[in-house]
């Protein structure tokens, strides 16, 4: 189910009217593909084109002609060359093909580009070194009219620094408790009091993320009258649970696009264990010096797994640190641990609720943890 956000479609669509170029930034699951599948449908047929430049972006050569089997460049397909002789050649000829494309009608077409930066998959090859730079001027200047979109906040911020000033950064919200209830009632319209009552704690557990807001509004519709949003998100983390290849899939996926890999799990059980924490307890905790602790941190800043707040570092997803708290050892965990971590979870984010829905094992088992929070990176 796409979450209609009528009132960030208006953002962007405003923003698109003024004349720039807007960028949508927010972390796995945040719901920038749905605004994009939204705004292409809202702009009709034959007016837009989404692109999902993450599946695309593998050579330079390649890319071009995937892209030239999207159905609003396959006419201009039919009369180019099938292949291009170089990745330059590759890469300057996409660009073309961006600036040139019309609609249907013969006016501007609108160009959705989901994760854009992966245009930085291209910079190892010759002649693409500066391959981010020239892809934001170039997009600056073209007929076309774009909105892109990006899980990487502070790259995003780092390569519009310098930018040309017509783009313009549009975060993606995490859900209110407004829009989490016109949620529950689409999957529930007929009892519309269950979704007034699931609406504030699904809200508070899932920090307002749209693809966690989904699969815990399905699990609680499918579980009947006995609703439970605890016992609901204890069975999501289960080792065959939606919500756990949710996390790890963000987890896998954000790592891999970083440096230091097993240096940069070993933080993030450090942070899972006990957060907020400074620069000199982490380095306490791994056993490595300030210095290279400060690098790793940084790597993992520049991806968004972390984030820094009074010089003491959290999380930036509180759903991935109860993930990793879960399967971030060497043995899975048992149903009674799922059950008290998530129990713990919930009591520090719904302590009214905990005592009266919370199964009486987790109301034995689970002991709080210190508070997380989500930053966000403007």
């Amino acid at each position: 189910m796409i979450i209609e956000r009528p009132a960030l479609e208006r953002r962007v669509l405003g923003s698109l009217d003024a004349g720039r170029i807007p960028v949508v930034l927010g972390g796995c699951g945040a719901g920038r593909t749905s605004l994009l599948l939204r705004l292409s449908r809202l702009a009709g047929p034959g007016r837009a084109q989404y692109l999902d430049f993450a599946a695309a972006a593998t050579t330079p050569e390649r890319c071009l002609m995937a892209i030239r089997q999207a159905p609003h460049f396959r006419d201009r397909a039919a009369s180019a060359s099938a292949t291009a002789p170089s990745p330059r050649a590759a890469f300057d000829a996409l660009l073309d093909l961006f600036d040139a494309t019309a609609a249907g009608d013969g006016g501007p077409l609108l160009l959705l580009i989901d994760d854009a930066l992966e245009v930085r998959t291209f910079e190892s090859f010759p002649g693409l070194r500066h391959v981010q730079r020239e892809f934001t001027a170039r997009l600056a200047d073209a007929r076309t009219r774009f909105v892109l979109a990006s899980r990487f906040t502070a790259r995003a911020h780092r390569l519009l620094r310098d930018a040309p000033a017509r783009f313009e950064v549009v975060h993606v919200p995490p859900l209110d408790a407004a829009e989490v209830l016109a949620a529950a009632v689409r999957f529930d319209g007929e009892h519309p009091e269950w979704a007034r009552q699931m609406a504030p704690a699904v809200t508070v557990l899932t920090s307002g993320r749209a693809g966690y807001v989904t699969l815990l509004l399905e699990a609680l519709a499918a579980m009947g009258e006995a609703t439970d949003p605890v016992a609901a998100m204890a069975a999501l983390f289960a080792p065959d649970g939606r919500l756990t290849a949710r996390c790890r899939e963000s987890y896998e996926f954000r790592l891999n696009r970083a440096r230091g890999y097993g240096a940069l799990k070993a933080i993030l059980g450090v942070l899972a264990a006990d957060e907020p924490l400074t620069l000199t307890e982490i380095s306490h905790h791994l056993g490595r010096t300030p210095g290279s602790t400060k690098d790793y941190l940084s790597w993992l800043e520049d991806v968004d797994l972390v984030t820094v707040q009074g010089k003491r570092y959290t999380f930036e997803d509180p759903l991935l640190r109860l993930y990793v708290r879960l399967y971030g050892r060497a043995v899975p965990p048992t149903d009674d641990e799922i059950v008290s971590e998530v129990g713990t979870f919930a009591k520090l984010r719904l302590p009214a609720a905990a005592e009266a829905e919370a199964p009486a094992a987790v109301a034995r088992e689970a002991q709080p943890d210190t508070a997380s929070g989500i930053i966000e990176i403007d």
